[in-house]
């Protein structure tokens, strides 16, 4: 977007002098809820420094759509994220090449282009996990950027690489999240995640981790992390909200 999500980047690709802050994408609920309480945030630092350094610089709303064929396989996920209305005027003036205060369809595309090459390597700030294991997605083929309402909209849809059928005693869970902690993307409301062709058999809910017992329960990994690898842990993977689908073993009866 600005793909300011070009962390390691500075703005020098755009002409500009300075490094502006390094805006990512969208999204992490706790900040943007203000959910997280201290005792949570003390442990968090004290156990990744480069977590408490971190914070969301942008906000952003976001919906997803998951599509199942007849057969129970995962057809597509097709996201909406709404970005912040500061984020989103920053990315007005940087990208209006004519002055014009808006983004004309050429300007929109070379938008899109950037976000699009600049998020990639974060796997588009997505999330699918089969029974815990990580579903690896393809790359999507239709990104778009556009504004409405002054605020900037990012609109593509996506697959796993490899099909992914909803089969008896799997549990498989859909998520954005931002692995650098730079950005706040959540989903606001139960309703911006749907699901299309469920199943029988199956069932969805949304799961919204409680901050406090999310870090009691993986602070063996943090403990780790902090003294053996501080960058290789996503922390706001661990507050992610997400969507679950569950599907019942072969036999079991409700």
């Amino acid at each position: 977007m600005l793909w300011i999500f070009q962390r390691r980047r500075t703005f020098a690709a755009f002409g500009h002098k300075r490094v502006l802050m390094e805006f990512s994408m969208v999204v992490s609920s706790l900040f943007k809820r203000g959910f997280i309480r201290p005792a949570a945030i003390a442990l968090l630092a004290g156990c990744l420094p480069t977590v408490a350094l971190a914070h969301p610089h942008v906000f952003a709303e976001a919906r997803l759509e998951l599509s199942i064929s007849p057969d129970g396989t995962v057809q597509q996920l097709a996201h909406v994220w709404r970005f912040d209305d500061v984020f989103s005027s920053t990315v007005l003036m940087e990208f209006d090449k004519n002055g014009d205060l808006k983004l004309d369809k050429q300007e929109l595309i070379d938008l899109g282009h950037v976000i699009n090459g600049s998020i990639a390597e974060f796997k588009y700030f997505q999330t699918v996990l089969d029974n815990g294991k990580d579903v690896k997605m393809a790359r999507p083929t239709d990104l778009a950027a556009d504004f409405t309402d002054n605020r900037l909209l990012i609109i593509f849809t996506s697959k796993p690489e490899k099909p992914l059928k909803l089969a008896a005693g799997h549990k498989i869970s859909f998520g954005v999240y931002d692995p650098t902690f730079y950005t706040a993307i959540d989903y606001m409301n139960d309703s911006d995640l749907i699901v299309k062709g469920l199943p029988a058999g199956c069932t969805s809910k949304v799961v919204r981790p409680d901050p406090d017992e999310a870090l009691a329960q993986n602070q063996a990994t943090l403990t780790d992390a902090f003294f053996n690898d501080p960058t290789g842990t996503d922390m706001s993977k661990i507050f992610a909200t997400r969507l679950e689908i569950d599907c019942e073993p072969k036999g079991k009866t409700g």
